[in-house]
């Protein structure tokens, strides 16, 4: 199932509960006032952050969420019980945006939580109007409807690594075989239409979909996929060796990335893209002479980064490079 990045719902937080007129009627008190009781109020709505990337898969089909109404007020003067709190979850990373007002709420660590609707107050009941010149006030008020909202949510990945490059540069098997993320894998351009991620001891890696020449400005997949970089701590940069001209290939993603840096406020606030920790990683190094691969290296190691070569049909030289990645993090 695709990863669901955007989405809108509505939310409402619950109504008050209404007042109640009532009467004390008890023995031995013949004239009995009024003891009808208050509302309760309706449940708020917050939004939480948690770390869980597939927590709006369960909001395709769901689309409104209301938190529980105020019970009435009761006799005895009782006022009703407040409706529950609703909590509604989304992925670290989401930027949710209030449409009825233009309030944005940004959830960018775990347990971040926001208040956004009030639930409504509760109504009065008889007792509440009571008053020295009006002893049996017959009267009580309804609970006040609670805030609504549409809330559009926009997700931009927090991963540790974003794996970067043009298409079929092998970036959904390398995921696969360090994470067992079972992405889908196949020989043409833009297999991956959504990041797809996996878990590599506690570290979050984002297969970002392949990019292409002009992105920054739109083309191909373009700001959909640029933007779930723009939080990832470091990038894995996978360049074939199928490329005509490897180099090329190199500067033209990293170009991309420089020029969404400079037009995306997104971007800079977190953190340029061309800013950003890159480890250099030669794939499919099985289609050409071994000597091709080692003046390549060396090559890409004037870079002044960090560079490794794999042929992803070798388990071990995957493994290596995995075990090369997880010391690089630790020293984050």
């Amino acid at each position: 199932m695709a990863f669901l990045d955007e989405i809108t719902i509505q939310a409402k937080a619950g109504n008050g509960g209404n007042g109640v007129v009532q009467w004390r009627r008890e023995k031995f008190i013949a004239k009995g006032g009024p003891n009808g009781g208050d509302g309760g109020r309706g449940g708020h709505v917050y939004i939480r952050a948690v770390r869980s990337f597939r927590v709006l898969d369960q909001y395709r089909s769901k689309k409104e969420f209301l938190a529980e109404d105020g019970k009435p007020g009761g006799s005895r003067s009782f006022k009703g019980g407040d409706g529950d709190r609703l909590t509604i979850d989304f992925p670290v990373g989401s930027v949710v945006t209030n449409v009825t007002t233009g309030t944005v709420y940004e959830l960018n660590k775990e347990g971040q939580e926001y208040k956004i609707l009030n639930g409504g107050s509760g109504g009065f009941g008889n007792e509440h109007f009571k008053s020295s010149t009006n002893q049996a006030p017959d009267r009580a008020t309804d609970g006040k409807p609670g805030e609504e909202a549409e809330l559009h949510i926009v997700v931009s990945l927090i991963a540790d690594v974003g794996l970067i490059g043009f298409p079929n540069a092998g970036k959904s098997s390398l995921l696969n075989i360090m994470t067992n993320a079972q992405a889908k894998v196949g020989d043409y351009p833009f297999t991956t239409l959504d990041p797809n991620l996996g878990d590599l001891y506690g570290y979050i890696i984002a297969d970002i979909p392949g990019l292409i020449e002009g992105a920054s400005d739109g083309k191909g997949l373009g700001h959909k996929f640029l933007r779930h970089i723009s939080k990832t701590k470091v990038l894995v940069h996978l360049v074939s060796f199928e490329q005509p001209n490897m180099m090329k290939a190199y500067e033209t993603i990293r170009s991309e990335l420089s020029s969404y840096s400079m037009t995306s406020a997104e971007a800079s606030r977190d953190g340029t893209l061309d800013q950003k920790e890159e480890i250099i990683l030669l794939t499919k190094t099985d289609t050409v002479p071994e000597e091709a691969v080692e003046a390549t290296l060396k090559k890409f190691k004037k870079l002044g980064k960090p560079v490794f070569a794999v042929t992803l049909f070798d388990d071990q030289t995957v493994k290596e490079f995995q075990d090369e990645l997880v010391k690089f993090l630790k020293k984050e």
